[in-house]
């Protein structure tokens, strides 16, 4: 009945019993909506948006990720999100991770290139305009498709630290915090509260941090753990780490001790009659 009554409406399929809505807009990237939409790219970024949640923050010295790491099933392992891209660079992946191996390739290959011809470290804004570009061309190509996955790009080069965001779209932004993900909007909150006090903060201090941005995004009944966390961080002395499992662990379990509390004695700052001393006399001489 329901296939009789759908097989005549114009762009919809009806194949045993199942209902299939056809888009005519959206079969390849070039294609524009009469609402001035390309849906290829919305997809793509839906796609950043359903993947597993990203923070990204920085300091005066230090550039900084950190990633939730989700696994199949409870017999597998968890997928890594954080690539290492040179010495003073890395990425976080929100997102298909297929296709952010293959911008990882594109962005090591580059920066392999760059040292070999200049004798140098790549410059990271350098490095991601390049992958902006890259991306930006599966959006204009009816052979190719936009890249389903959104990057952030954490590095320290000779003008300091830096952290980038690039989107299927080709877009990038500089920013001093960001969240991408699945709920990231939680952890966007808790970075434009203390994004400011950022600044001077050492490495330690900023990891908790990353991590308390990244426990606002967790689903209900989620709890983090050393082996679903990730963080990858870049100095001036230091090249980019990841800290993960063992690593990662005393991080964690800092986050989850209750707040120490100072016990006060219960007759401190009690006036003078309450602790026993004696009480001025009311009277008065004649």
């Amino acid at each position: 009945a329901i296939g009789q009554a759908w097989r005549n409406c114009p762009g919809v399929w009806v194949s045993q019993g199942f209902l299939m809505f056809r888009n005519q807009y959206d079969t390849d990237c070039i294609t524009w909506s009469p609402a001035g939409r390309i849906h290829q790219i919305e997809y793509a970024m839906e796609a950043v948006k359903q993947g597993s949640a990203a923070i990204g923050l920085r300091s005066d010295t230090c550039a900084m990720v950190a990633t939730l790491k989700r696994s199949a099933s409870e017999l597998s392992s968890y997928q890594k999100k954080i690539f290492q891209i040179d010495d003073h660079i890395g990425i976080a992946i929100a997102g298909l991770v297929a296709d952010a191996r293959v911008l990882a390739k594109y962005m090591r290959t580059e920066c392999i290139n760059h040292r070999y011809v200049y004798d140098a470290p790549m410059q990271v804004g350098r490095l991601v305009v390049q992958v902006a570009d890259k991306s930006q061309i599966g959006t204009q190509r009816i052979g190719s498709r936009p890249y389903g996955v959104g990057l952030l790009v954490a590095g320290h080069d000779q003008t300091g630290p830096h952290l980038f965001e690039t989107q299927p779209s080709g877009q990038y932004f500089e920013y001093k915090g960001i969240a991408i993900g699945a709920r990231s909007q939680a952890g966007r909150t808790y970075l434009e509260k203390h994004f400011e006090s950022f600044g001077p903060l050492p490495v330690p201090e900023l990891i908790t941090h990353a991590l308390i941005a990244l426990r606002e995004t967790l689903a209900t009944g989620t709890e983090l753990s050393s082996s679903n966390v990730a963080v990858g961080y870049a100095t001036a002395d230091q090249s980019f780490t990841i800290l993960e499992d063992d690593l990662i662990l005393p991080y964690v379990d800092a986050l989850k001790k209750p707040p120490e509390t100072t016990d006060v004695p219960a007759d401190e700052g009690e006036p003078p009659d309450a602790q026993g001393a004696p009480a001025a006399s009311m009277d008065t001489d004649p």
